[in-house]
């Protein structure tokens, strides 16, 4: 079959009619191959009257002995064929199955009754008119059935069974029988049921190549995987590799303020479904060669999303390239180290913290971390892991390797990204304990120590990616299904053009923003957690997000962060030259002399505000005079209408303008009017 060129889910297609053929032509052809369809349970009909025919007329002059043994013959005859009807059907359920040999028996049986007393009596007559006509009639309304699931257009209803059939039996697999138990617009997902004892699940993914080759699929089409309840049944997928050649845009975090109990979403599996991976209660290894994206698409994707759950602290670092990577993310990091001398410190630390939370999960009650413990989950992000072990002394290394044993239990993921996980770069004892994250690498030598040995059986080849199509990974982890860890994912790219290439500065930017609205300053954390933070200058200084809001500011694709600040203020602007007098109380004409201050030297401080907020305080500031405002009869909103807040609060206009842009963008208030430069309030702002 040919290879299809569009990137939708494949459908065998029938042999079409020449062009040249009309469309009477087409028809008759048509409706002369559906009839000749239910024809052979007749044929079969008339043929067996004719062998109990021939069979009786034979045997007439013989004697009685010669006409024992020869029925004898005829019924072993008999038994044999529905054997071996039994043991080569194809049907799919057993009541097909039955029914074709059930009807091989019955024939056989009427043939040895009709051989004795002959074709045409009132007992073999009417057996076979009545009986070969309610078989042959059975075999009608299967065929009929099968029919349905065949449109006008050719178009196989069971688009598994029909393709992944074909393509097995010509990759030497010719009893296996494939059914759909799904399909959507991106893949069909089904089971395989394999020849009972003599195959098994391992068998059909040796032949997955030979079996994509067979039905013409581009390689890594076809997902298989162990059915745990049978063992001679395997699930499958199908889906389109090709829609992984491109990247995707990052869309932002998705379980804001939630647990880190909760599934991360650093991507997209090949069937275009949302990868959905727990990180709590193991380790996992990130591996990748340079430019395959383990930096950007695997530290950077998990991160995004870690830094914004409620419970979760995030420990780095990278002695080898600084802040290059994880420098975007300072400011939502409680602690980056990029010296070895830091590097070792925060180690030690970290590891004098293991006994005392375990003693107070055990004092819970707990054998370790659960949601709602009291403890912040630690995560502990080693880039470029090599030379952060080689930094170590041989009893700092001890110390680590019992820091990776016990940090588990005590509330803590231990993240090792590296180049080559071979024994001269990750401690054997490490490695057994981790997930793996394998982006593309060089050869299957380097594949083999970035799998895990069911990635390998199951035929995974990030070498086939190298560092040509960065972002491309598999997971093999605890909460990822069986029938994942074989299928290809693709990471989310960071700072896409609106061409979808990909530029580096606006990656960087579009990181820093979001770091910004998720700032380590404002988790709230364990007091153990809080001895090892460091928080940078970054955090200190970052902008307050609305806590109460389950979606982060979204930033612009087209302007990096001095931009956004930039339209603020030419939003303040904008609306106080466009709208009326912001106090109509202060009138001056334009000939007006402006007075100086009167003489004396000017105050050295200024009043504070009349009161000092905490952003979750500006908060509910904010909501309150919406509400104030909407219960008066307002269903649009202006800068004016909002002076109260910082003419009595510390509330700046900068920061009214970025909370208004979030609350519209998470649909709480409506769009902004640019022709009146006012919030329009179709409902009662109400947060989620």
């Amino acid at each position: 079959m040919a290879r299809h060129a569009t990137t939708t889910p494949p459908h065998a297609v029938l042999p079409a009619v020449p062009e040249s053929s009309s469309s009477w032509e087409q028809v008759a052809t048509r409706e002369v191959s559906k009839a000749l369809l239910y024809l052979p349970p007749w044929l079969i009909g008339f043929l067996l009257f004719g062998l109990g025919f021939v069979f009786h007329v034979t045997l007439r002059s013989d004697d009685p002995q010669t006409i024992a043994w020869t029925t004898a013959a005829i019924i072993t005859c008999v038994l044999v064929l529905t054997a071996l009807t039994w043991r080569q059907s194809h049907a799919r359920s057993v009541t097909g199955r039955a029914h074709t040999t059930l009807t091989t028996l019955a024939g056989g049986l009427w043939v040895c009754a009709a051989t004795i007393n002959g074709p045409a009596t009132t007992v073999t007559g009417r057996l076979i008119l009545i009986g070969g006509v309610a078989f042959a009639l059975s075999f009608n309304i299967r065929t009929v059935i099968r029919a349905k699931q065949i449109d006008v257009n050719g178009m196989v209803g069971d688009p598994l069974s029909f393709l992944f059939n074909r393509g097995a039996d010509k990759a030497g697999m010719p009893a296996v029988q494939a059914r759909t138990i799904q399909a959507t617009a991106h893949k069909v997902t089904g089971e395989v049921q394999l020849s009972e004892g003599r195959q098994i699940a391992d068998d059909l993914q040796k032949k997955v190549p030979y079996i994509e080759s067979g039905i013409g699929l581009p390689p890594g089409s076809i997902t298989t995987a162990v059915d745990p309840d049978d063992a001679s049944k395997a699930k499958v997928i199908i889906s389109d590799a090709r829609v992984m050649k491109q990247p995707i845009a990052w869309p932002g975090p998705s379980r804001v303020g939630t647990s880190i109990a909760a599934p991360i979403r650093p991507g997209l599996w090949q069937d275009l479904d949302e990868v959905e991976y727990v990180i709590v209660g193991h380790h996992v290894q990130v591996m990748g060669k340079t430019g395959a994206g383990k930096s950007v698409g695997g530290a950077w994707n998990m991160l995004a999303e870690i830094v914004t759950r409620s419970d979760a602290a995030v420990f780095a670092i990278d002695i080898t390239k600084g802040e290059q990577t994880l420098g975007p993310l300072k400011a939502a990091l409680h602690r980056l180290e990029t010296s070895k001398e830091g590097a070792r410190t925060l180690l030690g630390e970290m590891f004098e913290k293991i006994k005392p939370r375990t003693d107070l999960l055990a004092a819970k009650g707990l054998q370790k971390w659960v949601e709602g413990c009291g403890l912040t989950y630690w995560v502990l992000w080693l880039e470029e892991f090599p030379d952060i072990y080689d930094a170590l002394s041989d009893k700092q290394q001890e110390q680590f390797l019992s820091l990776i044993k016990a940090i588990r239990s005590a509330g803590g993921t231990v993240v090792l990204s590296l180049q080559r996980s071979d024994w001269t770069q990750m401690p054997t004892i490490a490695r057994g304990q981790l997930a793996k994250m394998c982006f593309g690498v060089d050869s299957s030598a380097d594949a083999s120590f970035g799998l895990s040995e069911a990635q390998e059986e199951a035929g995974c080849r990030p070498e086939l990616w190298s560092n040509k199509q960065p972002g491309m990974a598999y997971l093999d982890a605890p909460s990822i299904p069986e029938d994942r860890i074989a299928m290809p994912m693709r990471t989310y790219a960071w700072g896409l053009t609106a061409g979808g290439a990909f530029d580096d500065e606006r990656a960087n930017a579009q990181m820093r923003a979001h770091a910004a609205a998720f700032p380590a300053i404002h988790k709230d954390i364990d007091p153990m957690t809080a001895t090892l933070a460091r928080l940078s200058a970054e955090a200190l200084a970052a902008p307050a997000p609305l806590p109460t809001l389950d979606t982060p500011p979204t930033p612009n694709p087209d302007h990096d962060h001095d931009a956004e600040e930039d339209d603020d203020v030419r939003d303040v602007a904008a609306e106080y030259l466009a709208t009326d007098d912001p106090d109509p109380e202060v009138a001056a004409g334009i000939d007006d002399e402006i007075e100086d201050f009167p003489d004396g030297e000017p105050p050295l401080t200024f009043a504070p505000p009349e009161q000092t907020m905490t952003p979750e305080q500006r908060g509910a500031v904010l909501m309150d005079r919406l509400h104030e405002l909407w219960d008066s009869g307002a269903r649009d909103v202006g800068t004016g209408d909002f002076k109260p807040l910082w003419e009595t609060t510390d509330i700046s206009r900068a920061w009214f303008q970025k909370q208004m842009k979030r609350l519209s963008e998470a649909g709480i208030i409506g769009a902004y009017d640019d022709d009146r430069n006012r919030y329009l309030m179709p409902t009662r702002p109400e947060l989620p």
